[in-house]
């Protein structure tokens, strides 16, 4: 199949919202921006490309990106049609707050999974807990990334200054994995489903320990609300020795506000008909279920995606309300 690969493009036009009652229009293109290589965001996005594709024989294309921050911007610029964000990098787009300096038009298709903020060190390094990554070489994630939010505001809240307690650094998950194996770094932030391609492969040839967040949680929660819930990685998820405590951010499918009803229906539908597909790419993708996709706040949902849930006999209901 051809147009898989990275490409910026002008958004479609719009589906008039007097044939919201019209079968779905076949879709000649469609833009996904997902996230770096190695990352859960790329894989199950090129897996929905591929769907797209055969459904409507459609130019589907995805675009490797820094992830949220970024893919937030790309959405609302007309740039991508479908982007995947995690909820706290979202809930900054639609209120204009950090990267944003104003507030963005986006709303969401459908509440995917969560993910899980890994702080990856090697077994056998010096750093064994969050207070050891004082003055150390630590990648907070790709810029515009939604790790680089997280990770900003986990290191605050254990004061530490991003810029002044840590040497810095700005990598993409794959590119901070080799960098520890090569031990170039100490640690790296990275957040997503598990497992993380990019995590999964580097225990292959290094031992490493993610470090325990629990204790962070309360305070995230009381600064920043309930975007952020205490997750538990299992032990076997990286051969790791035991159960680790971190910090859980679901994702959502995000679109542009003015997205045609029709459209944006069928863009939903087929996230859903094409979940064995999106399984067999990624594990997290078995996580998809009508009866929490509506679970979208703070994003407002898609009325045409709220339409999909009432044809599929989905109460559609909101996070925190």
């Amino acid at each position: 199949m051809t147009g898989l690969r990275r490409r910026t493009l002008l958004a479609l036009p719009l589906v008039a919202a007097a044939c919201d009652l019209a079968p779905p229009p076949p879709l000649d293109r469609l833009t996904i921006a997902t996230g770096g290589q190695g990352g859960v965001y790329h894989t199950l996005g090129t897996a929905y490309a591929a769907a797209a594709a055969r459904r409507w024989h459609a130019d589907a294309r995805v675009l490797t990106t820094a992830a949220s921050v970024e893919n937030l911007r790309l959405v609302a610029d007309g740039r991508a049609d479908v982007g995947f964000t995690t909820v706290d990098s979202a809930a900054l787009a639609v209120r204009g707050e950090g990267a944003f300096t104003h507030p963005l038009p986006v709303v969401a298709l459908a509440g995917l999974y969560d993910d899980y903020l890994q702080v990856v060190v090697r077994a056998d390094g010096p750093v064994r807990q969050m207070a050891h990554l004082s003055g150390r070489r630590v990648s907070t994630g790709s810029p515009d990334s939604g790790t680089e939010v997280v990770a900003t505001r986990v290191l605050e809240a254990i004061d530490l200054d991003p810029d002044r307690g840590i040497d810095r650094r700005r990598m993409s998950a794959a590119d901070s994995a080799e960098a520890l194996r090569k031990d170039e770094i100490d640690a790296f932030f990275f957040t997503g489903g598990l497992p993380t391609p990019a995590v999964a492969n580097l225990t292959a040839a290094t031992r490493i320990r993610i470090l325990s967040m629990g204790h962070i949680v309360d305070g995230l929660q009381q600064q920043y609300g309930e975007v952020y819930q205490a997750r538990s990685i299992p032990a076997n998820t990286y051969a790791l020795g035991e159960e680790v405590t971190t910090v859980g951010i679901a994702n959502v499918l995000v679109v542009r506000s003015d997205m045609g009803g029709a459209r944006a229906r069928a863009l939903t539908a087929l996230l859903f008909d094409a979940k064995p597909t999106l399984v067999k790419a990624h594990a997290e993708a078995r996580r998809l279920d009508h009866r929490t996709a509506t679970a979208t706040y703070p994003v407002a949902l898609h009325p045409g995606a709220a339409r999909y849930y009432r044809d599929s006999k989905v109460m559609v209901t909101r996070r925190g309300q």
